[in-house]
């Protein structure tokens, strides 16, 4: 999908508040799927948490992405996503050695365009929901600078300015 555009990157890195701002200027903006997950089966004590079974978590945020694009349709406008299938695909084929990445990688396209956010050190927290250390996220970053390019995609990597100039960035890059 054209109108689909994919927010990544370095856990901790700023997309939440980058995306509450797209969402600020009137865009659509779809939430990260392993965020959501986490969420919901905290409170109903479920077992597909990423730190009781990191595979079957990741398999539900596969299925969460490929719903989340369904339910947005054909937008006429920008449709911001905070992570992609493809981020919970290679996160599992790096886990199990599935072949996810590629074949959903490919089925399933977004803009070619794809941002991502840099590791900054200077922001990073961990929550309730985000429990993986810098370490990890850095990890985690290293794999999605090898993934999105081997799709085909066209990564473009986010300033570390502020947010609203973060968005400005985007939108101009999307309008060329």
């Amino acid at each position: 999908m054209h109108r689909f555009v994919v927010i990544s990157g370095c856990s901790s890195g700023g997309k939440s508040t980058l995306l509450a701002e797209l969402s600020r200027r009137g865009y659509n903006v779809v939430e990260e799927p392993g965020r959501r997950l986490v969420n919901e089966k905290a409170m109903s004590q479920g077992v597909a948490l990423p730190w009781v079974d990191m595979s079957e978590f990741l398999r539900r945020c596969i299925a969460v992405a490929l719903a989340d694009r369904t339910s947005v349709g054909s937008p006429c406008d920008w449709v911001f996503f905070d992570r992609s299938l493809v981020d919970a695909a290679a996160s599992l084929q790096y886990l199990t050695g599935e072949s996810a990445l590629a074949m959903l990688g490919q089925a399933y396209r977004y803009h070619h365009r794809v941002f991502l956010t840099p590791p900054w050190p200077e922001i990073y927290v961990t929550d309730t929901e985000r429990r993986h250390d810098q370490t990890a996220a850095l990890a985690e970053y290293s794999r999605l600078l090898k993934a999105y390019p081997s799709l085909g995609y066209e990564v473009s990597i986010l300033p570390k300015v502020s947010v609203a100039e973060r968005a400005d960035f985007i939108l101009e890059m999307l309008e060329e």
